[in-house]
C-alpha cells in the first residue's frame, strides 16, 4: 500500500517555462518555478507545510487577539492556534482537505466549506484557482457566504519568495508602502505610522542587510493596472508578487534568526486583528447572505 503525502494529492500545472504544484491540503502552493529555478521556496512532497508556506488564510489572515472578537453583538471565541502569544492565527482552512473542482494543464480549482463551529458563526464557501501563463502565476480567490447571517471576512496568502539567496541579507527588497503597522510583543496592532525615516521604508529597494521584518504594511502605491508590486532582486534574478485592488495590505517576514530562510511576502485584504476594534478594523469585510468576495494576486520571476 502506498503512503499518502502529508499534504494529500499533488497537482502540477504548467505553461511555457512556468511550473507549479498545488496540494489537496489547504489548496497550498507547494512549489513555483521558472525554467527550473525556484521562485517560491516551498517544501518537499514528504513534508507538511510549516510556518505558513504556500498556505491560504481564510476567513482571516494574521492574528486575532486572544482568539476573541464580537460580531453583530455576539462574542466569539476561537481556538488559540498560536498559544505562545495567545492568539488565533491564520484562519481555519490551512490543514483542511480541499475538494478538486476543475483541472486543466495550466490551471486548477479547489473548493472548501467552513461550517459553523466554536468561534465561527456561519457557513462560508471558498474557491481558489491557481493558473500559470505568460504573466507567471495568478491566484483567484472567491468566497461566498452561503448561510443565512452576515459574516466577517478577510483573506491572505503566505508564499515565501526566493531569488537564490544564501541569506536574506543579500536581497534587495522593494515594497511600495507608505505606512507600516506598529505592534506589541504579541505582534498585535497598536498604530499605523508613516514609513519615512524608518527601516520599513523600502520604496527605493534597499539591500536588506541586517534588517529584521515581520511587518504589515499598507498605503500601497499602485501601477497603472491597479496592482501593487513587491520585488526581490539578487544579481540577474528577481521575484515579484502583485496584489489587486482588494489586497490592501502586505506582510513581509524575513524569517527566523538563522537568516538562511527565504522572504515571506503575504498579500492580505486586511491587517492583523481586523475583526476587533483598532487601527486595522476598517478593512474587515462583511459578507451578507449570498454575497461573494473575489480577489487576485500573483507571482512572476526569473
Amino acid at each position: 500500500m502506498s503512503t499518502a503525502a502529508p499534504t494529500g494529492e499533488q497537482y502540477e500545472i504548467a505553461s511555457g517555462a512556468y511550473r507549479a504544484v498545488v496540494t489537496e491540503v489547504g489548496a497550498t502552493l507547494r512549489s513555483f518555478s521558472v525554467e527550473g529555478r525556484d521562485v517560491v521556496r516551498g517544501f518537499s512532497v514528504e513534508e507538511m507545510s510549516r510556518a505558513g508556506r504556500g498556505q491560504n488564510l481564510i476567513p482571516w489572515p494574521n492574528r486575532i487577539r486572544d482568539g476573541r472578537y464580537t460580531f453583530n453583538g455576539v462574542t466569539q471565541q476561537l481556538a488559540l492556534s498560536e498559544p505562545a502569544r495567545q492568539n488565533a492565527s491564520h484562519g481555519l482552512v490551512r490543514y483542511a482537505p480541499w475538494i478538486l473542482i476543475d483541472r486543466k494543464v495550466d490551471a486548477i480549482t479547489h473548493r472548501v466549506r467552513i461550517y459553523p463551529q466554536p468561534g465561527w458563526p456561519g457557513t462560508l464557501e471558498a474557491m481558489i484557482t491557481h493558473r500559470v501563463g505568460d504573466e507567471g502565476l495568478t491566484v483567484t480567490i472567491e468566497a461566498t457566504n452561503i448561510g443565512a447571517e452576515e459574516l466577517p471576512f478577510g483573506y491572505g496568502a503566505h508564499p515565501y519568495l526566493t531569488v537564490g539567496e544564501s541569506t536574506v541579507d543579500e536581497v534587495a527588497l522593494t515594497v511600495p508602502a507608505s505606512s507600516y503597522l506598529e505592534v506589541d510583543d504579541r505582534l498585535l496592532p497598536t498604530a499605523i505610522s508613516p514609513v519615512d525615516g524608518t527601516v520599513y521604508d523600502l520604496r527605493q529597494g534597499p539591500v536588506l542587510g541586517s534588517a529584521k521584518l515581520d511587518t504589515a504594511m499598507t498605503g500601497l502605491a499602485r501601477d497603472a493596472d491597479g496592482r501593487w508590486r513587491v520585488r526581490l532582486v539578487l544579481g540577474d534574478r528577481y521575484a515579484e508578487l502583485w496584489g489587486d485592488e482588494t489586497m490592501q495590505w502586505v506582510q513581509v517576514f524575513t524569517g527566523g534568526p538563522s537568516r538562511d530562510s527565504s522572504i515571506a511576502v503575504e498579500p492580505m485584504t486586511c491587517g492583523p486583528d481586523a475583526f476587533n476594534a483598532g487601527p486595522t478594523h476598517d478593512d474587515m469585510r462583511v459578507l451578507g447572505p449570498g454575497a461573494t468576495f473575489v480577489g487576485e494576486w500573483g507571482i512572476s520571476g526569473r
